[in-house]
C-alpha cells in the first residue's frame, strides 16, 4: 500500500489569498485552507517522497510530523513548487546527508540560482546540502525501489512533469497534456491533476477540463488539486462533483493499492 498525503492543495497565492475578503477567504472550514500545492508520498518499503518544496514547505514538515525524507521530486521552478528548499537543511542536520533533489535541467539551473549559496566553492556552513539528479522524459527512474514514470505536460508555454509512481498519477500546474503521455497514466488507481477554478485560465486546467482528462484516464477515484479560492467552498462544491471525483484539502491521506 502506498500513502499520499496532501501537504498543500492550493494556487501560488495559497487560499485564504491575502487582503481578500470574498466568501471563501472568510470560510471557518479548515478545507477551505490552502497551502501551496505539494504532496507527501510513503511506499510499503518506507521511501518518503516529497512532490515539490515550496514556501510551506516548513510548515507542511511540521505538521505531518515527517522525520526522514529521501528525495524530492520537482514539476518546474516556478517559486510556488521551490521557494522551500532552503528548509531542507533541517533534514541534512539530522540524517547528516544531502537531500535528492530530481528535476530537469532547465529546472535544476533555477535551484542553482535561487539558491547559489548552496552550491558555491566554498560554502558557508549550515547551507542547505543537496544533490541534483536529471529527470529525462520517456526515462523512468528509481527512488530506492520505488520507480517514477515522468509525465510531460505544458503550463502556458513552459514544459513540466507530473509523475505516475505506482498505480498513482499525480498532474499539477498543467493546461495541455498530449494523448501519448496519457496513455501512460491509463490504468491507474487513483489520478490527482489540478482545477483551478471553473473559469478558462491561461496556464491551468479548469474543473471540466480535469474533469475531461479523468474520464479519458479512468481512474477509481479524482482528486482535485491546485484549487483556487475562486473555485468556491469545499462543502458547497464537493457535493457537485461527479461520482469517484473529489477536491482534495490539506492534510488528506488516501491509501492507494500496489
Amino acid at each position: 500500500m502506498t500513502k499520499l498525503t496532501f501537504l498543500g492543495t492550493g494556487t501560488s497565492q495559497g487560499v485564504p489569498v491575502i487582503s481578500c475578503g470574498c466568501w471563501v477567504c472568510q470560510s471557518d472550514d479548515p478545507r477551505d485552507k490552502r497551502l501551496r500545492t505539494s504532496a507527501l508520498i510513503e511506499t510499503q518499503d518506507g521511501t518518503t517522497i516529497s512532490i515539490d518544496a515550496g514556501p510551506d514547505f516548513r510548515q507542511q514538515m511540521l505538521r505531518e510530523k515527517v522525520k526522514h525524507l529521501d528525495a524530492i521530486l520537482l514539476t518546474h521552478e516556478h517559486k510556488d513548487h521551490i521557494g522551500g528548499i532552503d528548509d531542507v537543511r533541517a533534514f541534512n542536520y539530522v540524517t547528516s546527508k544531502a537531500i535528492d533533489i530530481y528535476a530537469e535541467e532547465r529546472v535544476q539551473h533555477r535551484v542553482k540560482h535561487d539558491f547559489d549559496y548552496a552550491f558555491s566553492e566554498h560554502p558557508y556552513p549550515g547551507v542547505p546540502e543537496i544533490n541534483l539528479h536529471t529527470i529525462l522524459p520517456d526515462q523512468p527512474f528509481h527512488v530506492r525501489n520505488t520507480e517514477i514514470i515522468p509525465i510531460r505536460g505544458i503550463h502556458y508555454k513552459l514544459p513540466v512533469f507530473g509523475f505516475r509512481i505506482g498505480k498513482l498519477a499525480y498532474l499539477t500546474d498543467i493546461n495541455r497534456i498530449e494523448p501519448s503521455e496519457i496513455e501512460k497514466i491509463k490504468g491507474v488507481d487513483t489520478l490527482v491533476i489540478n482545477a483551478l477554478r471553473k473559469e478558462h485560465h491561461l496556464s491551468h486546467f479548469t474543473l471540466d477540463e480535469a474533469l475531461h482528462i479523468s474520464y479519458l484516464v479512468s481512474p477509481k477515484t479524482t482528486y482535485l488539486t491546485h484549487v483556487s479560492h475562486q473555485m468556491g467552498r469545499h462543502a458547497v462544491e464537493e457535493p457537485r462533483l461527479p461520482e469517484g471525483v473529489h477536491f482534495a484539502y490539506d492534510g488528506l491521506t488516501v491509501e492507494i493499492p500496489d
